[in-house]
């Protein structure tokens, strides 16, 4: 095996020696492995898998004395907490997303310089499966990396019969109009959904029936634009872009999914109006659902919502 190769392989630490620049500290957390869900395939959806972290940080090198104290120095906890704080953030399909978003949290620590994220599946054949990635201060900013904080929503559910109101127009003009960033929720249209006996599939096609709904909506006024991922939920916020949204992927990948049902589709937009942190829960033709945020009913023929 030639010298390109055995570093090819090599653990992180070699590998961090190897392309130096220029003289440093380093710190790493070896064979850190949780079991976690994760994976884009279907058979990993429901199951825990091992997942094995290597991470090297290159940090600043010490000017004075150190004097015992941890507060000085890059502590291994903080990797953990990365790691996990990741992990804990929302359910991850990939291993480059998750080696990415780690490495960005290591490097918001003030002595860190540089960054080595190996991340290994132990439990997909009778070999590993991972990925490596390099990332050093200030190259994830260059990426386009935002972390403005993001407004807290109002949340509106309209119900099919507010869906159809010759009122819709004037409520988007008076929420538009509004400060709060507006996402609004549907439940699924008055028609028979599919069947099926397998209650995954049928979580699935209710949730498909909601965001049928959901462009049903979007095509009674062009200002509302279906999103369903929580990069496009944060986009569409900050630039006071009117969405709808398709509850599939967020439901499906959140680490603690909801226990409501999707055909009880106020119970599933109070947990999103929750899980969003929303400012206000805004329903239009129904009863307010038990909700830990603000609730306020509205009736159909309401000449206005605020």
């Amino acid at each position: 095996m030639n010298n390109d190769i055995r570093m090819a392989f090599a653990h992180p630490s070699e590998r961090a020696e190897a392309s130096a620049t220029q003289p440093c500290d380093r710190i790493s957390l070896r064979d850190y492995t949780v079991e976690v869900e994760i994976g884009a395939f279907q058979q990993e959806r429901g199951h825990l898998q091992r997942v094995r972290f290597n991470v090297v940080v290159e940090v600043k090198p010490q000017t004075g004395e150190i004097d015992d104290d941890v507060d000085r120095i890059l502590s291994y906890d903080r990797i953990t907490e990365a790691i996990d704080g990741e992990l804990g953030a929302e359910r991850i399909n990939l291993l480059e997303t998750l080696a990415a978003r780690v490495a960005e949290r290591i490097l918001r620590e003030p002595q860190a310089l540089r960054v080595f994220v190996r991340i290994e599946k132990l439990d997909r054949g009778p070999f590993s499966l991972g990925v490596e990635i390099v990332r050093g201060k200030g190259e994830v900013a260059r990426s386009g990396q935002d972390h403005v904080a993001v407004p807290h929503p109002r949340v509106l559910f309209l119900t099919n019969e507010a869906i159809m109101s010759n009122r819709l127009g004037v409520w988007l003009d008076e929420l538009a109009a509004d400060e709060a960033p507006l996402i609004i929720a549907v439940g699924a249209a008055d028609v028979s959904a599919p069947q099926s006996s397998a209650a995954l599939a049928q979580r699935r096609i209710d949730l498909l029936a909601i965001e049928q709904n959901a462009w049903v909506l979007a095509g009674r006024d062009k200002r509302c634009v279906v999103v369903g991922t929580r990069t496009e939920l944060d986009w569409a916020m900050k630039h006071n872009q009117i969405c709808v949204w398709a509850p599939s992927k967020i439901v499906l990948d959140a680490v603690e999914s909801p226990s409501a049902d999707p055909r009880d589709a106020l119970q599933l937009v109070s947990w999103f109006a929750e899980h969003y942190e929303a400012a206000e829960l805004l329903v239009v033709g129904a009863d307010a659902p038990t909700s830990a945020v603000k609730v306020r009913a509205v009736p159909v023929d309401a000449g206005q919502l605020l």
